[in-house]
């Protein structure tokens, strides 16, 4: 399995939390970001996102189908992301645009097996895979790119 983590690019202060865009630094994150990612993404990625709109924004730069999904909205645990993406079982890949400090918490739990607070930049991308090599479970991190790098 394949899981990306790609946290929503710049956003504008302000309430409601939900409502918040990105600013026109972000739009430009979450391009560059898109431009990376589209071609690397295998056939058939899940996509997953949050349904604040700074995430929505961030995800409609790849131009592709994706399903907004509650439960990893602002504020939800690393184990409802891991759920919601059914990691470590899902087939293929899945994609999930979310919010810090989720993300670096799920980030932190599949690299160290802990509990941890991680820093994920905005608009940046941590690429996981799973696999068993010789039926030991075994978490590789791919990439961790931020679109300040590309």
């Amino acid at each position: 399995m394949e899981l990306i983590l790609w946290r929503h690019a710049e956003a504008e202060d302000g309430l409601p939390d939900s409502a918040r865009k990105l600013t026109g630094k972000g739009l430009k994150q979450a391009e560059k970001m898109a431009e990376w990612l589209k071609p690397k993404l295998p056939k058939n990625t899940r996509i997953i996102v949050s349904p604040a709109k700074r995430t929505q924004q961030t995800a409609k730069a790849l131009e592709d189908e994706f399903e907004t999904v509650k439960e990893i909205g602002p504020g939800a645990s690393a184990k409802a992301i891991l759920a919601a993406a059914d990691w470590p079982d899902a087939k293929g890949a899945v994609l999930v645009v979310g919010h810090q400090p989720t993300l670096g918490e799920v980030a932190a739990l599949l690299m160290s097996g802990e509990a941890g607070e991680w820093n994920v930049r905005k608009g940046a991308v941590w690429w996981f895979s799973h696999k068993k090599s010789e039926g030991v479970p075994e978490t590789v991190l791919r990439s961790s790119i931020s679109p300040d790098m590309l």
